[in-house]
């Protein structure tokens, strides 16, 4: 009973992950007969699950959608990913926290009680969550870009300038900031990073590729006239196109600054620190570091989080931030001009 009853739930569990599933096909991910299939298949019924079967060269079954469909069921991977997904919800930007919590006590009240132990035992706590003030996006919003990308529509939004409102002072009549006209832009992927989305378009007024802020972005409807699909520049996938403009380039995927050093650390040290980066071990106790970053000061700084000692190879720009920190971290340590004057007593200063 229990090796039919894990079949059944296995079966169930394919036909929800795709629509048609040729008999064959399933009896050979299920390792049984075609004739065990449709046993089970008849099983499924019988529990109200409707499972039709379909005709053609390549036959097989798919489940229905319907008012009247059991439950759901889920195998344990799946119930993992799911108590996983939910909880991680809190940390994604995009508003649904309490939503995401109805779904997980819903979801968790028809599973088997060893499947809801499993929930239970799962506790996330999701850290560097956005600042729900001023990053967390609407439901509806993300609902609406994602259909304008899907149906590839142009897209009509306001958007906001940070710091600034439409109630502030500003150079429009009455000594109010005028009111901005709406973008128009293809609207090509919605993407998050770091608890942030983010969309991705070809903005039509400046004829060039964009990356909108989705907090800051008030759609307005409806959308405008369907436009062809245009290519990343470069051929670059989406994840390569945003890691760019992150860095401050173009989409190309490369930092504007770029260097070399040696650190006397051993490599896998240094490897488990840095994301982005080439190291190339020179001994047991050295490395060879090559990292970019968007400016020169920004790169040595990095560099300089790690305790030993660098020998810069390239460039001279990398050997001249070092230099430009180590005069600004010079001027740190010296003590303050208050500090001299509580300890002196008579406001004298230092030789």
């Amino acid at each position: 009973m229990q090796k039919t009853s894990a079949r059944l739930l296995a079966l169930l569990s394919l036909l929800q992950a795709r629509r048609d599933w040729p008999g064959a096909l399933l009896a050979q991910r299920l390792d049984i007969s075609p004739r065990t299939v449709r046993r089970d298949v008849d099983r499924l019924r019988e529990l109200g699950y409707p499972v039709v079967a379909f005709k053609g060269p390549d036959g097989g079954y798919r489940l229905d959608a319907g008012a009247e469909l059991p439950p759901l069921l889920f195998d344990d991977e799946q119930a993992v990913a799911l108590a996983v997904a939910l909880q991680s919800a809190a940390g994604s930007g995009a508003g649904t926290e309490e939503a995401a919590a109805r779904a997980l006590t819903t979801v968790r009240q028809v599973m088997p009680a060893h499947l809801r132990h499993r929930i239970d035992a799962l506790r996330i706590t999701a850290i560097e969550q956005p600042d729900t003030a001023t990053d967390a996006v609407a439901g509806g919003v993300l609902v609406t870009l994602g259909a304008a990308v899907h149906a590839q529509e142009v897209l009509r939004f306001d958007y906001a300038t940070p710091g600034l409102t439409e109630d502030e002072p500003g150079d429009g009549p009455g000594g109010r900031r005028a009111a901005s006209p709406p973008r128009r832009a293809e609207p090509h992927h919605l993407v998050t990073r770091a608890g942030r989305w983010y969309l991705v378009a070809w903005d039509l007024d400046r004829d060039d590729w964009r990356t909108f802020r989705v907090d800051r972005i008030t759609p307005r409807i409806p959308t405008g006239p369907r436009f062809a699909r245009r290519e990343l520049p470069g051929g670059a996938d989406v994840a390569a196109f945003v890691a760019g403009r992150f860095r401050g380039t173009d989409g190309s995927g490369e930092w504007p600054c770029r260097g070399e050093v040696i650190l006397d650390l051993p490599a896998g040290v240094v490897s488990r620190h840095i994301r982005d980066g080439l190291v190339e071990a020179l001994g047991p106790d050295r490395c060879r570091l090559a990292l970019g970053s968007w400016s020169w000061s920004g790169l040595a700084s990095v560099i300089g989080r790690f305790d030993a000692d660098i020998e810069v190879v390239g460039p001279p720009e990398l050997r001249e931030a070092f230099a430009h920190l180590a005069r600004r971290y010079a001027a740190a340590a010296q003590p303050a001009p208050a500090a001299h004057e509580a300890r002196g007593g008579g406001g004298e200063s230092a030789p």
